[in-house]
């Protein structure tokens, strides 16, 4: 028997690791995880000793390992640039991520909620595009938002120039419990050595917080 198909489309590399990695690693034990990463993320940082090099093919070689360490079977890069996602690349944008929907058929999408989580507004972007499209398949039977709670959001004010306000627990429809894959999902975000300001605080974070990731269905 096939494995069942899943895609998550994110924005950048490391948005699955500082996303719903967990959740990611869990899946791929018995579905067929593909990623789908709209930009390169050369808008990013670069902490690592590499600095002839270009960022996103750093960048790239760093989801790779991510995603290999969560299981995921396939990830495609749709190149486009970092920070720059705007109403003008709509059609675009969505035309190419349709492809590729159309071509894995996926039993569920995941992406981040339509705020970004962050805010980020390559999130936003990405995020309604996945929205859009779910609504145009019949085969995909669910579409699963990857946010944050509030007791989450709310160490976060000091890091992020907006961060929107996270869910209370009475908003979330699934919560998945990562702890099984804990280790994985650290591994996994360690592997962004590039974006190593940003996982060290993140990592911080993830000491205190609950081995759980939260989303809207």
């Amino acid at each position: 028997m096939s494995k069942k198909p899943i895609l998550a489309i994110f924005a950048h590399p490391d948005d699955e690791a500082f996303g719903p990695a967990g959740t990611l690693a869990i899946y791929s034990k018995t579905s067929r995880v593909s990623i789908i990463c709209v930009t390169n993320g050369e808008a990013g940082e670069n902490h690592t000793d590499k600095k002839n090099g270009s960022l996103v093919n750093i960048r790239k070689e760093e989801l790779k390992k991510a995603a290999k360490i969560l299981g995921v079977s396939d990830v495609f890069f749709l190149d486009y640039k970092d920070g720059q996602l705007c109403n003008n690349l709509y059609h675009d944008l969505a035309d190419k991520i349709q492809e590729y929907v159309e071509k894995i058929k996926p039993e569920i999408l995941i992406t981040f909620e339509p705020r970004g989580v962050s805010g980020h507004i390559d999130h936003v972007v990405v995020s309604l595009l996945t929205h859009y499209i779910f609504s145009k398949v019949d085969y995909v039977k669910k579409l699963l938002n990857f946010t944050l709670i509030k007791e989450q959001t709310d160490k976060l004010y000091d890091y992020f120039i907006y961060v929107p306000k996270g869910y209370v627990l009475s908003e979330i429809d699934l919560i998945v419990d990562v702890e099984s894959v804990w280790e994985t999902k650290i591994k996994a975000l360690k592997q962004h050595v590039s974006q190593m300001k940003d996982v060290n605080k993140i990592l911080q974070h993830m000491e205190e917080a609950p081995k759980k990731e939260y989303f809207l269905v």
